[in-house]
Parts: structure tokens; C-alpha cells; sequence
């Protein structure tokens, strides 16, 4: 069977995410890599990444449960400039290799951003270019923030339960990051937290 991995922020994981892995489910083996920075070995949280990499794998989980696959090898390591410029740097090519690490079938990894797909495609990842959904992460993320502030919003309609209680029990992590400045830098498509890029 084809193998399908997906390559996202997943901060938080959305109803959209779950849409975009169920239509890759119905045709597919599903591998989910939710994208980690990291500085010397701890992963780097911030207002754009809140939620941690175990986090996020703990809410796939609750929905899909042990129907996907999860794993950590979408690892950018600190300085994050060093994977710049794509193609002529060869700690970019570390991320090709760390993405297809033990895969050994027909794959294609799966984007809802035109200018990652253009990259994943210099690469030889074999990208997949889904209809990006109405409802963003970011969108989502803002929703929490404000309720965070004491705003009144609906962000839990656009999260599955099971994810809205992960994140409920996890509250004073919106909370930290929901003053906080939004640094970062956005490259082709891609965010990289600015702690840490130099």
C-alpha cells in the first residue's frame, strides 16, 4: 500500500487536520510528522508552537489511536539558519533523510501550502498538494488566546472532544503564550521560530 506522510504543525490539531488524515486513510497507509525545532536537545515552544511534540501526539492518538503512525523525524536543530538556503545547504538534505528513514514502498508526502510543496518537490519528497481547509491552526490558536484573556469564543468547535480535553488539562500552556510576542520567521512557506534561527 501507498504510504502517505504528512508533515504539519499540528499546533493544536484541528478538525481539519483529522478531515485531511481521514482522506488520507481511505486510500493510504497514514504517517504523521508534526514538525520539532529544538535547541541543545529541548524543543523549542512558543506563541506559534504552544503545544509540545508529545502533546500533539498525545491528541492524534486520541483520535486515531494507533490507526497512523507518529513519529519525530520532522526535526529542525538550532541554529536553524544552518538548513539555508534549501538544496545548497547539506543540512537540509538531513531532513529528506530523516522524513524517509525505514521507508521502503511507494510514498508521497501530503501539503496544503503551494510554496512547501515547490520545495518538498525540489527534494524528491514526491508532494502531494491538498485543497487547504477554510479553518487554519493559526485561526484556531488565535480563538484560544483570546479565551485565555477571558474573551468568550467558540475556539472547542473547531477541535475534536477528545482534543478539547488534552488541551483543557493543559491550560496553563495557552495561557504562558497568550501575551507573548509572535516570533518567527516565515521562509517558503515554512515557520522557524525565531529563538534560535542565528
Amino acid at each position: 500500500m501507498t504510504l502517505s506522510i504528512y508533515l504539519a504543525h499540528l499546533n493544536p490539531v484541528t478538525k481539519a487536520h483529522v478531515e485531511i488524515i481521514n482522506e488520507l486513510k481511505s486510500n493510504t497507509e497514514v504517517r504523521v510528522l508534526p514538525v520539532i525545532f529544538r535547541i541543545d536537545g529541548n524543543e523549542v515552544n512558543s506563541r506559534s508552537f504552544p503545544f509540545s511534540y508529545e502533546l500533539r501526539k498525545k491528541m492524534l492518538e486520541s483520535v486515531f489511536g494507533d490507526s497512523i503512525s507518529i513519529m519525530p523525524n520532522y526535526t529542525f536543530y538550532s541554529p536553524f539558519a544552518k538548513y539555508m538556503p534549501p538544496l545548497l545547504s547539506h543540512y537540509s538534505w538531513n531532513i529528506k533523510r530523516q522524513i524517509l528513514d525505514g521507508i521502503k514502498t511507494d510514498y508521497f508526502t501530503y501539503t496544503g501550502d503551494k510554496a512547501e510543496a515547490f520545495v518538498l518537490r525540489l527534494y524528491g519528497l514526491n508532494p502531494k498538494v491538498g485543497q487547504r481547509k477554510e479553518t487554519s491552526a493559526s485561526f484556531v490558536k488565535q480563538k484560544m488566546f483570546e479565551s485565555a484573556a477571558g474573551k468568550d469564543t467558540d475556539w472547542e468547535n473547531y477541535v475534536e472532544p477528545e482534543i478539547v480535553k488534552i488541551i483543557h488539562a493543559n491550560w496553563d500552556v495557552v495561557k504562558k503564550f497568550a501575551n507573548s510576542p509572535d516570533l518567527t520567521y516565515r521562509i517558503l512557506g515554512m515557520k522557524f521560530p525565531s529563538t534560535g534561527f542565528w
